[in-house]
C-alpha cells in the first residue's frame, strides 16, 4: 500500500483547498479516501486474526464464528474483516446506538470498554454472540470505537449450550447482558466481571475466549493509535464520512438498474419446534428511482420456539442479500442500507420483541434472504440463485470426556448445498447466506471431544435437478465414545424443500436421525431436536439440504458447469 507523507495527512479535513478554515469538511480525493479506507479494513482484519489465534474454543479458532469492526461515534458501521460474518452485522448496527443512549460520549474515557449481547436491548441478534466496544481518541477526540464479537459455546441458561431448541424465553437461553461498562479507564469492573462468569458454563473456556476478544480489541486500538500519528482527527471523520456516501452512491446506481415497480415473493419455515408449522415469510418490494421500500407485512407471528429474528437481525439479511445481488464487492459498512427502507410487522417472526427466544434466529434469516432472491429473480436473472439449503443446520452435543471428568460443548453449524443460477452449478457443502463460518475439521472433533466422526461426506444426488444442479448437501455421522452425550440439533428445510427457479428441480430436504448397531433402520429424529441421549452403541447423523436446481434439466449439455 502507498504510503502517505506525514505532511499531506495532516493537513485537517476542515481546511479548504488553500488551507484557510472555511467550516466545512473538504473532500477528499477518491485516491486518498481509498488509502483510508484500506487502512481501516487492515486494521479489522488483523485482529480477526488475532482473535482466531488466541481463542480456545473450537467454534472460534475453528470455525471462525466471530467478526471484528470499527464503528463511529454515530453508530455507523464503517469497516468490517473480510472473513466477518453478515449476520454480525446486527449486534455492532446497535451497539453504539445503546452506548449512547447509556453514556453520553463525553463521559466516555480512554480505556473504557462496554460489553453486551442482549438482543432486546440493542445488544446483538442472539444471546451467545457477545459485543465488546472499545473507545478510540485521537488527540483527546473521541472518533470512534473498535468492535468485537464472538459466538461463545454456552452462556448459561436451561440448557448446556444455550442454543437447544424447544426453549420459550430468552431468559431460558443464557445470561443477558445488558449494555455495560466491564473495563473503566483501563480497570476491569471486578463484579461484574465475576457475576458474568459465574452464570457460565466451562469457566477456563470462556476465560479464554473472552481473553482473545479483549485482545483483538486492543490490538485493534493500538492499530488506531498508530494511524492516527499520520492522520488527525477531522481527517479521519472526514474519510468516515466519504466511505459511507461512496458505499451509498454505489447502491444507489445498482438500485437504479432495476425497473420501478413492486415485486412479490413468499416462503414457508418448516416450523418453531414446538406448536407451529409452515411460518409464512413474506417480502413486498417497492423499487423507485435509486431506492428500495421493503414490507413484510404478511409475515407470520413470532412463535413459541426460539427462531424468532429482531429488528437488528433483519436489517443485517436485508444488507446481506441486496449487496450479493446488487453490488457483490461493495465495502461492508452502514452505507448499504442508507437507500432501504424496512418495515415489519412488530411481533412477527422478522421483527420479534421481549420476551421472545431467538437462539436459532439465522434459521429465519436465512428464509429472508431466499424471499428477497425470490421477489427479484424476475429482474435480476443473472445474479439470482434459486433457494439454498437455506439451514445453517445446527448440531450441539453435550456430554463430560471420560479421559479428563470435564464438561464439554462441540456446537457446529453445517452447511448445505447452495442454489444454482443461470450458467452455474450450485455449490457444494458450504455456508449459503447469512453466515460463512468454517467447517470443524474431523481431526479437531476428535482431538478435542471424546466423539468419534464415522462419515463426512456429500450427498450423491441431493441438489435439485436442473439446465444448472444445485449444489449438494453434507453427511456427517458422530458416536459418542466410551459415555453418554446430549444432542441437540435445529434445521431447516427439513419439510420444506429448497425451490428451484426457471423449471429447475427442488433441492433434497435434510433430516437427524439415529442410527442404534444392531436396529434394521434408522430412528428419525424431528427438525428441531432436543436433548436425545446418545450411548457408544449409536451413531448420530446429521444429513443438510442441497440446493435448488435452475432452468429445464433436459437442457443440461455434457460439459455444463
Amino acid at each position: 500500500m502507498t504510503d502517505l507523507s506525514a505532511d499531506e495527512t495532516r493537513m485537517s479535513a476542515t481546511e479548504g483547498p488553500q488551507g484557510d478554515s472555511t467550516g466545512e469538511r473538504a473532500a477528499l480525493s477518491p485516491i486518498r479516501l481509498q488509502l483510508l479506507q484500506n487502512a481501516l479494513t487492515s486494521i479489522t482484519d488483523e485482529m480477526f486474526s488475532a482473535l482466531t489465534r488466541t481463542a480456545f474454543s473450537g467454534n472460534i479458532k475453528e470455525r471462525r464464528d466471530h467478526s471484528t469492526a470499527i464503528i463511529d461515534i454515530e453508530g455507523n458501521l464503517v469497516a468490517q474483516a473480510s472473513q466477518s460474518l453478515p449476520i454480525h452485522l446486527s449486534g455492532l448496527i446497535g451497539l453504539v446506538g445503546a452506548i449512547r443512549a447509556a453514556h453520553p460520549l463525553e463521559t466516555i474515557r480512554p480505556g473504557d470498554m462496554f460489553i453486551a449481547n442482549d438482543p432486546h436491548e440493542g445488544g446483538g441478534s442472539h444471546l451467545p454472540d457477545i459485543n465488546t466496544a472499545e473507545p478510540v481518541f485521537i488527540g483527546g477526540t473521541l472518533v470512534c470505537f473498535v468492535c468485537t464479537i464472538a459466538h461463545h459455546s454456552d452462556i448459561g441458561g436451561a440448557r448446556a449450550g444455550s442454543m437447544a431448541s424447544g426453549l420459550t424465553e430468552i431468559w431460558q437461553e443464557g445470561i443477558r447482558i445488558p449494555l455495560i461498562k466491564l473495563y473503566s479507564a483501563g480497570r476491569r469492573i471486578d463484579d461484574i466481571w465475576n457475576m458474568i462468569l459465574l452464570n457460565m458454563r466451562m469457566r477456563e473456556e470462556r476465560l479464554g475466549d473472552f481473553n482473545a476478544q479483549f485482545a483483538a480489541s486492543r490490538l485493534g486500538l493500538r492499530r488506531m493509535e498508530e494511524l492516527s500519528a499520520r492522520v488527525d482527527a477531522p481527517t479521519l471523520r472526514a474519510a468516515f464520512a466519504g466511505i459511507l456516501d461512496a458505499t451509498e452512491r454505489r447502491m444507489r446506481s445498482a438500485i437504479a438498474a432495476i425497473p420501478d415497480g413492486t415485486y412479490s415473493f413468499e416462503d414457508v419455515m418448516d416450523g418453531d419446534g414446538l406448536e407451529v408449522f409452515d411460518i409464512p415469510i413474506r417480502v413486498t418490494m417497492t423499487v423507485a428511482g435509486d431506492a428500495i421500500a421493503m414490507d413484510f407485512a404478511g409475515t407470520g407471528a413470532q412463535v413459541p420456539g426460539n427462531i424468532n429474528l429482531v429488528f437488528n437481525g433483519l436489517q443485517s439479511t436485508v444488507s446481506f442479500a441486496l449487496k450479493v445481488l446488487l453490488d457483490p464487492r461493495a465495502p461492508n459498512n452502514s452505507g448499504l442500507l442508507r437507500p432501504v427502507t424496512i418495515t415489519a410487522p412488530e411481533g412477527s417472526v422478522v421483527n420479534a420483541v421481549a420476551p421472545a427466544a431467538v437462539a436459532h434466529r439465522v434459521q429465519t434469516g436465512m428464509r429472508v434472504v431466499d424471499v428477497i432472491f425470490g421477489a427479484l429473480a424476475a429482474v435480476l436473472p443473472r445474479a439470482v440463485t434459486a433457494a439454498s439449503n437455506g439451514s445453517n443446520t445446527s448440531a450441539m452435543f453435550y456430554g463430560r470426556n471420560p479421559r479428563t471428568g470435564r464438561e464439554y460443548v462441540y456446537f457446529e453449524t453445517l452447511g448445505g448445498g447452495s442454489g444454482a443460477r443461470l450458467g452455474r452449478d450450485g455449490k457444494d457443502g458450504v455456508q449459503a447466506g447469512l453466515t460463512n463460518t468454517s467447517n470443524l475439521p474431523v481431526e479437531a472433533i476428535e482431538a478435542e471431544y471424546p466423539l468419534l466422526v464415522e462419515g463426512y461426506n456429500l450427498i450423491e444426488g441431493s441438489g435439485g435437478a436442473g439446465r444448472t444442479r444445485g449444489g449438494r448437501g453434507i453427511a456427517r455421522a458422530i458416536r459418542p465414545l466410551g459415555h453418554v452425550t446430549e444432542f441437540s440439533g435445529s434445521g431447516e428445510r427439513f419439510r420444506v424443500a429448497p425451490w428451484g427457479l426457471e423449471g429447475g428441480a427442488p433441492g433434497r430436504t435434510g433430516q437427524f436421525s439415529l442410527r442404534r448397531d444392531g436396529a434394521e433402520a434408522p430412528e428419525a429424529l424431528p427438525e428441531k431436536a432436543s436433548r436425545v441421549t446418545i450411548g457408544p452403541d449409536a451413531v448420530l447423523v446429521i444429513e443438510t439440504p442441497g440446493g435448488g436446481g435452475w432452468g429445464d434439466p433436459a437442457g443440461r449439455k455434457i460439459g455444463d458447469a
